[in-house]
């Protein structure tokens, strides 16, 4: 068997091994979803609801802490992360953590969903099955992308937007040779959840309203709402998860994310779980069952007083979904971005209706914008247009919108990547410096690393020495560049052979002269670990061609210099490049 066959086999049990994944995970979250709310009392569902999301986050934070021993949450940003620093490794243990974990949050109410978690489960089966074939990193890469592909079209049944994820959000190249791996992958993840959970789509959505050209105009300003919606909601998990990443103690974090989740969901019942039935409510047209069980049910028949309450919802879940996983709960926001974007297109459609903009004589249809709400959103919030295009379609089956959804997701796309270049996972990465992207040249230096391209084949010497012992030195050595260090090896300077040329044929010198007279100071410093972007920034800035590389502590490590920068990049280039 040909190696491309050989990969395309591997890609093919990553598919169903991560399909029965994604059935399992929707099993499990069904079950225990079914098993604690099967006795609620329909007037007592408020007051039950604030406990049992409680006690699913405090469930998966002990597995977590005591079991798992590792921080399994942003699940997709950690497989960016094992794509752009561990050569695509996932430990084995990401096989099965996070469905555990995610299970347990959002049976239980977690305010979160379930594809984030999937996806990183899918990227760990296909990274330990390459393991196993001690397959190289290109490879492991591939079977990473694959493994998330299929996670998510097996969660949400949509095999075409399985592959677009890895295209957009995992940044992987879909060149000739990783097409076919992908797309078996995908589909396999997708057959898998339809064999066992039937042809059914996620939400229903049948479209009893025609869509008109002369509604192109509201549907392009639904997109740049959806833009800033998506801008909005990013800011506000980012904001809540930052206040909870600044709590030290892991208590402290669980009571005030659990108190504010409680909060949350006593006033706003719709936010308990994934939201899903909402959504559905929504698309079906079925406004006021939005409101069961809430406080607000008395003014359900008022049509202003449920556009508020959608917009609650809509700004709420947000700060729901962070509170959940700032708490210890293990979930994702591809649900809660559905979900938003759902009470987004619900809320634009019905505001521009109330206020008299639109003709009253043919309004706009509150379905189908919903619908368009929820692509607008996820390509704003994920950067990934086409997925979701594709994944809104694929989930509803509503083909028939498919030209508004590519307007509404183009524009969303559009207006948020004014504001920021990066979706809601590769922003914490790209801050560092580590995120892979579709542009080669950083690609390739994401993959370096500064401990790879060290030498540390320089002779030291120290700033007491004459210029006799600095001779000496120079005659045994075949570098035309010395560090100096003190007694601790901090670094003080440089000697360049070029700068004392003129001096050592001295010997008059010799004993005149100590290096800490002619030792120069280094352009600029290079800290160990930092990311080789910025390294050839400080070259590109000082215009050396040498610089040297020191500790946390200031010590001396050893020199970088551009060819060897150069010499690793285009070996890299060739590596990854090679299909």
């Amino acid at each position: 068997m040909s190696d491309r066959n050989f990969v395309s086999l591997l890609a093919l049990i990553v598919g169903v091994l991560s399909g029965l994944a994604a059935v399992l995970l929707k099993f499990l979250i069904g079950w225990i979803g079914d098993a604690i709310t099967s006795t609620t009392l329909a007037s007592q569902a408020n007051w039950q609801y604030l406990v049992f999301p409680l006690v699913g986050i405090l469930l998966s934070a002990l597995y977590v802490r005591y079991a798992v021993r590792d921080n399994i949450s942003h699940g997709v940003t950690r497989v960016l992360y094992a794509i752009a620093q561990k050569k695509s490794q996932l430990p084995f243990k990401n096989m099965y953590a996070s469905l555990i974990a995610s299970s347990l949050t959002i049976g239980f109410g977690g305010s979160v969903g379930a594809e984030g978690p999937m996806a990183f489960t899918g990227a760990a089966i296909g990274s330990n099955l390459g393991k196993k074939f001690r397959l190289p990193p290109q490879t492991l890469m591939l079977l990473l992308g694959c493994g998330a592909a299929a996670g998510i079209a097996g969660i949400f049944k949509a095999p075409i937007a399985g592959v677009l994820f890895a295209v957009e959000v995992l940044m992987l190249d879909l060149t000739a040779g990783r097409a076919m791996p992908l797309i078996l992958s995908s589909v396999c993840g997708a057959t898998v959840a339809y064999v066992f959970t039937g042809y059914n789509v996620e939400f229903f959505f049948s479209q009893s309203e025609p869509f008109f050209a002369r509604r192109i105009p509201y549907v392009a300003l639904l997109g740049v709402f959806c833009g800033f919606v998506s801008l909005y909601f990013c800011g506000v998990v980012g904001m809540v998860e930052n206040a909870f990443s600044r709590l030290k103690d892991h208590r402290l974090r669980y009571v005030y994310g659990g108190v504010l989740l409680s909060v949350l969901i006593y006033l706003l019942p719709p936010l308990y779980g994934e939201g899903y039935n909402s959504i559905n409510e929504l698309l079906d047209g079925n406004v006021t069952a939005i409101m069961d069980s809430s406080l607000f049910y008395a003014f359900h028949d008022n049509a202003w007083a449920v556009l508020v309450f959608v917009l609650a919802l809509g700004a709420c879940k947000g700060v729901a979904t962070a509170a959940t996983n700032g708490a210890g709960g293990v979930g994702g926001t591809f649900a809660p971005s559905l979900y938003v974007g759902c009470m987004a297109g619900f809320f634009f459609a019905t505001l521009l209706n109330l206020s008299g903009i639109v003709d009253a004589s043919m309004p706009l249809s509150t379905k189908n914008f919903a619908l368009m709400g929820m692509a607008g959103v996820m390509a704003g919030v994920m950067h990934a247009p086409l997925m979701a295009i594709f994944l809104t379609a694929e989930m509803t089956g509503g083909y028939e919108l498919f030209l508004p959804l590519l307007i509404v997701s183009a524009m969303s796309y559009g207006t948020a990547r004014v504001f920021t270049p990066y979706g809601i996972y590769s922003r914490r990465l790209a801050q560092r410096g580590q995120l892979l992207t579709h542009q080669k040249d950083r690609s390739v230096l994401t993959l370096m690393q500064v401990e790879n391209v060290i030498e540390t084949d320089f002779t030291p010497v120290r700033p007491e020495m004459d210029l006799k012992q600095m001779v000496d030195v120079i005659a045994r050595s075949n570098r035309n560049l010395f560090p100096v260090v003190d007694g601790n090896g901090m670094l003080l300077g440089v000697v360049l052979l070029d700068d004392i040329r003129n001096i050592i044929f001295r010997p008059d010198l010799y004993k005149r002269l100590t290096v800490d007279r002619f030792m120069a100071t280094p352009p600029a410093r290079i800290e160990q670990g930092l990311p080789m972007e910025q390294v050839m920034e400080r070259f590109e800035r000082t215009g050396a061609w040498n610089l040297p590389v020191v500790d946390a502590d200031g010590k001396y490590v050893g020199f970088v210099s551009k060819s060897k920068i150069f010499n690793t990049y285009r070996q890299l280039r060739k590596y990854y490049s090679n299909d």
